[in-house]
């Protein structure tokens, strides 16, 4: 099964305020009033400031890089309910980075951010519950979270929920589904899923192969209309 490990990606970094800041030649000419008063937002409670700390440590952005002070940072905001720092803190949990490697806390990070619809966070969640990881197996929440991310416009989520539909796990199996959603990955650029989409194809008759495509067009274009 053709799972991308997500966790092991960049992590998440967009944030508008960061962005604002970097965007402008005030960060750039003077890191140090920058850091500063990131530090005493971020020290007065305020979320914004304490995630774009994480994310300023995590990736060396301004300070040295020290990844055991971008989980402090993001800790505090994942605290706070902050949905993208709930996510980067799992991912740390995931790779072992600046903190001892816990698969158990990565889900239980992914998890929140998940449950507020943080889309990075719902796939990684899945992933976990599809290679039993920090988790017992099962396959039934791994189906659910892909299918969350999924119709949120992730194409790795499509196609690995095609693969569980063509598979029949966490899901009774369904050529037609499989070629709904590998057709609708493909049409969001994954290349594996074009190749999966034309097997599937010819698993189908012809008319529902055409009941296929018509419903795969229709639910692409719901997703990417929202």
């Amino acid at each position: 099964m053709y799972l991308i490990n997500a966790s092991l990606k960049n992590i998440k970094t967009i944030t508008l305020l960061l962005i604002c800041f970097i965007s402008f030649n005030a960060f750039a000419n003077d890191v140090p009033d920058f850091l500063k008063n990131q530090k005493g937002y971020a020290e007065e409670g305020h979320v914004w400031a304490q995630y774009n700390l994480g994310v300023m440590y995590n990736n060396g952005k301004g300070v040295i890089q020290d990844h055991k002070q971008a989980v402090k940072w993001y800790r505090k905001a994942a605290e706070q309910g902050y949905a993208t720092a709930q996510y980067n803190l799992g991912v740390m949990y995931d790779k072992g980075d600046g903190v001892t490697q816990d698969y158990k806390q990565a889900v239980k990070w992914y998890r929140k951010a998940a449950e507020q619809g943080e889309v990075n966070a719902q796939f990684n969640l899945a992933l976990m519950y599809d290679n039993g990881k920090g988790v017992i197996q099962d396959h039934k929440q791994a189906f659910k979270w892909y299918r969350k991310a999924a119709e949120q416009g992730y194409a790795d989520a499509q196609y690995n929920l095609a693969h569980m539909y063509d598979n029949g796990q966490g899901v009774i199996q369904s050529s037609n589904n499989s070629y709904i959603w590998n057709a609708i990955a493909a049409a969001n650029g994954h290349e594996k899923a074009i190749h999966n989409r034309d097997i599937d194809a010819k698993n189908l008759s012809p008319r529902g192969l055409e009941e296929a495509q018509k419903e795969a067009a229709k639910l692409y274009e719901k997703i990417n209309n929202k």
